[in-house]
């Protein structure tokens, strides 16, 4: 099992599932047998340890050598399968099972297929599958929204990797070597790879994909979508651009503008898609600054958030489920009938907040305290203001207004059994790692010299969750904070679904009227011509003729004096 790569053992379990179909106790423990044994696998590989081979004059590594940094995601992802998995159990036959099993089985694959590649050639073919594989999750649900979403951030992934595979062939026509590691943002081959990371990492500007999509999955398939993607996004900016000054900037832009929308979005799912932007942003920051304790912080924090955004994302997928609603001004007062549920999403929203004795203090607080020491002051207060905006809205409006504010009338059951499970593992490990942090700090890339709960951390952290509850205490009081109301909030995406559109019918129409000038006066007189010449007779039109030998002629000629005259400019 030690010499299995880590991917291997979802990509094969992946073939097998929908042969399961008509077992669905087969394929439930098959399918959980799936993330064990790859994580049994993965802890029997040694550190060091590596597969290469030679291909057309290049070493690819398909593994790379195995450290600290490369296990500590694959054991979460390992962990973030094995939730969403136990999570998914109830899918029936109206959820299309098979599809979105295997989808996820997949993707899963994918996101540890690009954690461990040590070369382009093998990240770009897991780069571009896990984007193929995920938006089965989203067509998955079949309805218009989401067909259309999901063909978006098709094209936008497919995109991405498109980019990275242009960057990675400038990189190796200059250096003669596909490997990949660190690199300076300097030359095209650098920027291009950077810029696909940063498609998948949700910079500002490109993030579109995610608040579009994402809401529109499938209960069960937003719960892996906020998984994989932008984690796997974020290691490679580990990988490629540890400490480059430039993702500070990104960082802090990503932290700030997401809560501004989060606090008028209506759509509770749709809220959650911003605040990953924001979580995101602290670890894009912490990587810019890129010292050891930021580096620490920030994969402690991929860590965490996976395991937080996953309950929360549960929680709100079982509220979806039971009530085949999301909008915060449809829901209110399902604490009555979903009280675990209640109870979960609340130690989901006290993680993401940062609340002591939960998981997201313990790395969050690393961030900010690599920020101060590296004399990032300016940079700091913007990621207070974050910080004070995540409380605001994942740590009060998510519970607030799914299970309290008013009461909706809604009465309905718990969620099921099976998602109850998935999200009360997802809950003991946030309390786990809040209360017992040494657990995840053994595990960091490297030694750890940092103390949480110290008196000026928990004290600041205090201050900070008081000022932002008497904030939106005080909003509600002087009827400043925006109301629930159903609305579609316009995002930078509306400059390609619609401005783009507007621009793409008046350049044809433009490009119309020119063809028509075109074929009006240049091809009738050729096509006068040709008449003559051949002496053929058939419909009026250069293309429409009978005996088309004379036209043939023609075209062909005209296509290789171009292509002659492009070859040798």
């Amino acid at each position: 099992m030690s010499s299995v790569p880590p991917f291997l053992i979802f990509l094969a379990g992946a073939l097998v599932v929908p042969f399961l179909r008509r077992v669905p106790m087969v394929r439930a423990a098959w399918l959980l047998l799936i993330p064990v044994a790859g994580a049994l696998n993965l802890w029997g590989l040694p550190e060091g340890y590596q597969l290469q081979y030679e291909f057309l004059g290049y070493t690819l590594t398909p593994v790379r050598t195995v450290d600290r940094l490369s296990l500590l995601f694959g054991y979460l992802f390992h962990l973030a399968a094995f939730i969403g998995i136990v999570y998914s159990l109830h899918l029936g036959k109206g959820d299309r099972p098979s599809v979105q099993y295997a989808s996820a089985v997949v993707y899963a694959g994918s996101g540890l297929g690009a954690v461990f590649a040590g070369d382009f050639i093998t990240l770009f073919v897991f780069w571009e599958l896990l984007g193929v594989s995920s938006v089965f999750l989203i067509w998955a649900r079949r309805t218009p929204r989401a067909i259309a979403a999901g063909m978006r951030y098709l094209i936008v992934h497919v995109g991405s990797g498109v980019v990275l595979l242009a960057g990675a062939m400038v990189h190796a026509h200059g250096t003669g070597s596909l490997d990949f590691g660190q690199m300076e943002l300097r030359g095209l081959a650098a920027w291009l790879v950077f810029l696909a990371f940063g498609v998948k990492a949700a910079f500002p500007l490109l993030h579109t994909w995610l608040v579009d999509a994402y809401p529109e999955g499938t209960p069960t398939g937003t719960v892996f979508l906020s998984t994989f993607t932008t984690k796997t996004a974020v290691y490679a900016l580990v990988r490629g651009f540890p400490g480059e000054e430039y993702l500070i900037y990104i960082g802090a832009a990503m932290a700030c503008f997401p809560i501004f929308y989060a606090v008028i979005e209506n759509d509770l799912r749709r809220t959650l898609s911003y605040s990953m932007i924001n979580q995101i942003g602290f670890m894009v920051c912490g990587i810019g600054v890129g010292s050891t304790l930021a580096i620490n912080g920030v994969v402690a924090q991929v860590f965490n958030h996976v395991i937080f955004k996953q309950l929360l994302f549960m929680s709100m997928g079982a509220v979806m489920y039971v009530t085949g609603k999301t909008r915060a001004s449809d829901l209110g007062g399902l604490w009555r009938s979903m009280p675990w549920t209640t109870a979960f999403c609340i130690v989901g929203a006290a993680s993401i907040s940062a609340v002591p004795l939960f998981n997201g203090f313990v790395s969050k607080s690393m961030i900010m305290s690599s920020l101060l020491e590296g004399h990032h002051y300016w940079v700091w207060p913007f990621m207070l203001l974050a910080s004070a905006g995540v409380v605001e809205h994942a740590g009060i409006k998510i519970p607030y207004f799914a299970f309290f504010a008013r009461d909706s009338g809604i009465r309905t059951r718990e969620a099921p059994l099976n998602m109850l499970l998935a999200m009360g593992i997802g809950a003991a490990v946030c309390l786990g790692i809040g209360i017992w942090p040494d657990l995840l700090y053994g595990m960091l890339p490297y030694p750890v010299d940092y103390e949480p709960y110290t008196y000026t951390h928990v004290l600041t952290q205090i201050q900070l969750l008081c000022f932002a509850i008497g904030a939106v205490a005080a909003f509600h009081l002087w009827k400043l904070y925006p109301a629930e109301i159903p609305s579609v909030n316009l995002d930078v995406d509306w400059v390609y679904r619609r401005g783009a559109v507007r621009v793409t019918r008046w350049t044809g129409s433009v490009v119309a009227a020119i063809d028509g000038v075109f074929r009006g006066r240049v091809l009738d007189t050729v096509d006068r011509t040709l008449r003559g010449a051949f002496r053929t007779h058939g419909p009026r039109g250069i293309l429409a003729r009978t005996w088309p030998a004379g036209s043939m002629v023609l075209w062909v000629s005209i296509l290789l004096a171009a292509f002659l005259f492009l070859q040798f400019i």
